[in-house]
């Protein structure tokens, strides 16, 4: 693959053929290998959202702000932007991945320049989990139903774009800089998920930079959540309490991954 033309491309341009010139691959893991353990926690607050079925039975605000753009999300108007995002933030708020104590924010198209093959160009991140200026995780949208790209490698080139800002940032404040980031990200399809570890290295930050084959390989670890009816898991996504009870405990284990 080192013979393959690089390009300077944003996020929005980016197919397996870039992952390939970057030497990165992806691989499924189970729920053992990708979380470490197959007891997944519940959340210790939020029991409606597990229990209740519709926007209607929650007890619980955020819960059923959940729920309710969960509805919009699964209900999309063909050939328009959906709802997920909307719905993503939410989630995100009530599962705790923001909060004021943290000092943590969510942030919705956000912007991320990076200098790949000599050039700069922007990935932009769907969603996003902040602390300050450091992005945590990215969340993108599978926006396959508008012929928009490949979300695994868009996602990818966002976390790579996200570790370099987050290096940039910090060598400006004068502390040190990560030779080596885990960076989790998600991939959205409707309201069901994929979770991500992307592994960004100096090596593979510095390749991109300068449009060369690193030698390493970076392998990125993706997790599907298995839901008791695998061939409904796009269309049904979190609808059904047993689906729903799943991804919930999956959210709670991937905080663990969040952080810089």
């Amino acid at each position: 693959m080192a013979t393959i033309i690089r390009n300077a491309k944003s996020s929005n341009d980016w197919t397996i053929n870039e992952l390939d010139a970057y030497n990165i691959s992806i691989v499924s893991e189970d729920c053992v290998t990708f979380f470490g353990t197959d007891i997944l926690p519940l959340p210790n607050h939020h029991h409606d959202l597990i229990n209740n079925l519709t926007a209607d039975e929650m007890e619980n605000e955020d819960s059923y702000r959940v729920v309710h753009y969960m509805d919009l999300a699964t209900n999309r108007v063909p050939d328009e932007e959906s709802a997920v995002d909307d719905f993503v933030m939410q989630l995100l708020h009530m599962m705790g991945y923001a909060t004021r104590a943290a000092s943590r924010d969510l942030h919705s198209h956000k912007a991320i320049p990076f200098l790949i093959c000599g050039e700069w160009k922007n990935a932009k991140a769907d969603v996003c989990v902040m602390d300050g200026y450091e992005i945590l995780l990215v969340v993108q949208e599978d926006k396959c139903h508008m012929q928009l790209g490949d979300p695994n490698a868009q996602l990818i080139t966002t976390a790579i774009a996200a570790v370099q800002n987050n290096n940039q940032m910090q060598s400006i404040l004068g502390s040190d800089v990560l030779d080596f980031k885990e960076m989790a990200g998600i991939i959205m399809i409707g309201t069901h998920l994929t979770f991500f570890k992307i592994p960004v290295t100096k090596e593979l930050i510095q390749a991109m930079q300068r449009g060369q084959f690193p030698s390493t390989p970076t392998i990125i670890s993706m997790h599907l959540p298995t839901l008791p009816r695998p061939a409904k898991h796009v269309r049904e996504g979190m609808q059904p309490l047993d689906n729903r009870h799943v991804i919930i405990t999956c959210f709670e284990a991937f905080k663990q991954f969040v952080k810089w």
